[in-house]
């Protein structure tokens, strides 16, 4: 039997009641991680994330941060370091959005997409990687971002916005930690299937939009999982700055298809 890559490990997932993160927050337990998972919404979810984890063998610690409190999120990553003994994985999965057009957008929501997607991901970022430092022996961070980064998707300003400046954030931070072989990573995940895109779309809308795309299906969030998984493996140990996308090609061309008769 292969050896768990990530024993002995501790990992602090943001957002992991559900989706993304909660598919990252397991498999990083089935590798062999004890986990802290972190949310705001969903307990119930988190209740039963904590049992699959427990039941895993992986000691697991719920934290219920609201991510925009810095105070509050320094204290969760040393409420972690004390009761996990240490922290070497910091996944930034935690995110919300608000979609209006900018000029008649409610600011409130708007504030709140930059407060939790950009500010709450530098605030856990910042105190994980300060952990890390003060324990030493490096350390590994993946910062889940999205392709609105790079594409200007009208009624998400705030979002797209939030997204730019966190991958800045990485590349940023991943130059420089090298010294201290702090790794920092980003993932761009392609139209996942999760909850939180209930909020914007009909189950129907879902499937149209998925057949449109060149797997003509949204991603799984385990597949995400596998990648982060990947990133954050000792194994991997050279790759920092980097950009992973898991999207099914679905940042390629895709509208092209109708000049093939395929569209």
């Amino acid at each position: 039997m292969t050896a768990a890559k990530l024993h002995g490990k501790v990992a602090l997932v943001t957002g992991a009641s559900s989706g993304i993160g909660r598919a990252t927050a397991v498999a990083l337990a089935r590798e062999g991680a004890d986990v802290a998972a972190n949310y705001l919404t969903l307990p119930e979810s988190a209740a039963a994330l904590a049992d699959e984890i427990r039941a895993l063998g992986r000691r697991v610690l719920l934290c219920p941060v609201d991510l925009v409190d810095q105070d509050a999120v320094e204290a969760m990553v040393a409420r972690v370091a004390a009761e996990l003994g240490r922290l070497d994985i910091f996944v930034s999965c935690a995110a919300y959005s608000d979609r209006e057009l900018f000029y008649t957008a409610d600011m409130a929501g708007f504030r709140r997409t930059i407060d939790v997607t950009m500010w709450g991901a530098f605030y856990g970022l910042r105190a994980s990687v300060n952990q890390m430092l003060r324990q030493g022996g490096g350390g590994s961070v993946v910062i889940v971002s999205s392709p609105h980064a790079r594409t200007p998707i009208p009624s998400c300003m705030a979002y797209n916005m939030a997204k730019a400046a966190i991958d800045q954030m990485a590349r940023t931070a991943a130059i420089e930690l090298a010294r201290h072989r702090i790794r920092v990573n980003i993932v761009y995940p392609g139209w996942t299937d999760t909850p939180g895109e209930r909020k914007f779309f009909t189950e129907e809308a879902l499937r149209r939009g998925a057949a449109q795309l060149p797997f003509g299906r949204l991603a799984r969030p385990e597949e995400i999982a596998r990648g982060i998984v990947f990133l954050v493996d000792p194994d991997s140990e050279y790759i920092t700055g980097s950009t992973l996308s898991i999207d099914g090609g679905s940042q390629l061309p895709w509208w092209s298809k109708r000049g093939t008769g395929e569209f």
